[in-house]
C-alpha cells in the first residue's frame, strides 16, 4: 500500500506547480466539422491574390535533407529573397530553415534582408538525445547566427505522462536560445489524439514557446486543419488568460495554394487579424511555394504555367 501511495505522490509531483492541467476533452466532431466548413469559404480574386502574397511572406522555406550542400542552401536563399523574379511585390519569405551546420551559409546569404534564419535542433526529428546534447545543439545553432530555433519535444515523455520532463526541457531550451525565438514542434501525428495535442500545446506555451508547431514534416500525418484548429484555440485561450500572443506554424503536408488559403481562414476566424502576420504565423514549406507562385501567375495571366517555369530547390 505504501508503494502505491508513494507512486501516486510521485505522479502528482511530476505535474509540478507550473504544468498546465488538462482542459476539458476536445470535441472531435465540432473541431473536424468547423475545420472542414472554414475550408469552403469563397474567396474573391483580389482577396485571393492578397492572401497568396501573404502566404509567401509567411513561409519558412525549408531544406532538411542529408544531401544538403552550401550550394543548395544558397539557391534556396536566393529564392527566399525573390520568389518570383519579375515581381518584387511577391515575398520575401519569412525565414529559411536549415540544419545547424548550414546556418552560417544562410546567414551570409540573407544578412540585412530581414529574412530570418531558422534552424532545427534538439536531436531533430526524434528528440531522443540526452538533454545536455540537445542544449549544446541549440547553443551551437544560435552561435552560428540562427534567429529562430525549431525544437522537438520528447513525444515518449508526453505520451507516458512525464509532463514535467517535457515542460523542463522546453524551459531549458528557451534559456539556451538567448535572444532567438523558439518554435516548439509537437509532432502531432505521434501524439494520438486531439486531447494530447491540446495538452502539449498548453505545456509548450506555459514553458516559454514563442511559436507552437505541428510537425517535423518527417511523420505522417503531419499538419491537418483539425489539429491546427485545436492548437489555434489553445493559443486563443492562452492569450485570453495571459495577454501574450503565441505564434503558430503548421508544417508538413501543406502543398497547395488552396490549402494555404484554408489555413489563413482558420487563423482569421479563430484568432483574428492580429495573427495574420509572419511574426505570428508561418507555414513550414518545402513544396508549397511553387504552387502558390503558379496560382499567382494564373491570376495575373489567366493561364496556368507549367511547374517547369519555377525553380526547384
Amino acid at each position: 500500500m505504501s508503494n502505491l501511495v508513494a507512486s501516486a505522490a510521485g505522479r502528482v509531483a511530476d505535474r509540478g506547480p507550473h504544468i498546465p492541467p488538462r482542459t476539458s476533452p476536445v470535441d472531435q466532431i465540432y473541431v473536424e466539422e468547423r475545420a472542414a466548413a472554414l475550408g469552403k469559404r469563397s474567396i474573391k480574386k483580389a482577396t485571393k491574390v492578397a492572401g497568396l502574397k501573404l502566404a509567401v511572406r509567411m513561409m519558412d522555406l525549408t531544406t532538411l535533407e542529408g544531401k544538403d550542400t552550401p550550394g543548395k542552401v544558397r539557391s534556396l536563399c536566393a529564392k527566399a529573397l525573390r520568389p518570383l523574379e519579375h515581381d518584387a511585390s511577391v515575398g520575401p519569405v519569412g525565414a529559411v530553415c536549415v540544419y545547424p551546420n548550414m546556418v552560417p551559409v544562410a546567414v551570409d546569404c540573407l544578412r540585412g534582408s530581414g529574412v530570418h534564419v531558422a534552424s532545427v535542433a534538439t536531436a531533430f526529428p526524434s528528440g531522443l538525445s540526452p538533454l545536455p546534447i540537445k542544449l549544446d545543439d541549440v547553443r551551437r545553432a544560435v552561435g552560428f547566427g540562427a534567429d529562430e530555433i525549431d525544437m522537438v519535444i520528447d513525444r515518449g515523455a508526453m505520451l507516458s505522462g512525464e509532463y514535467a520532463k517535457v515542460y523542463d526541457e522546453i524551459v531549458q531550451t528557451k534559456e539556451a536560445c538567448g535572444q532567438a525565438h523558439l518554435k516548439v514542434i509537437l509532432e502531432t501525428g505521434e501524439l494520438g489524439s486531439y486531447d494530447v495535442v491540446r495538452h502539449a500545446s498548453d505545456i509548450a506555451m506555459a514553458a516559454g514557446a514563442d511559436f507552437i508547431k505541428t510537425s517535423t514534416g518527417k511523420v505522417t500525418p503531419a499538419a491537418t486543419p483539425p489539429v491546427t484548429l485545436v492548437m489555434l484555440e489553445a493559443i486563443r485561450d492562452h492569450y485570453y488568460a495571459t495577454g501574450k500572443r503565441i505564434g503558430m506554424k503548421p508544417a508538413g503536408g501543406i502543398r497547395t495554394a488552396k490549402q494555404a488559403l484554408h489555413y489563413l481562414v482558420l487563423v482569421k476566424e479563430t484568432l483574428g487579424d492580429a495573427w495574420l502576420t509572419p511574426e505570428l504565423f508561418r507555414f513550414g514549406a518545402s513544396t508549397l511555394l511553387n504552387d502558390v507562385l503558379m496560382q499567382l501567375e494564373k491570376e495575373r495571366t489567366q493561364a496556368y504555367q507549367g511547374a517547369d517555369y519555377f525553380s526547384k530547390e
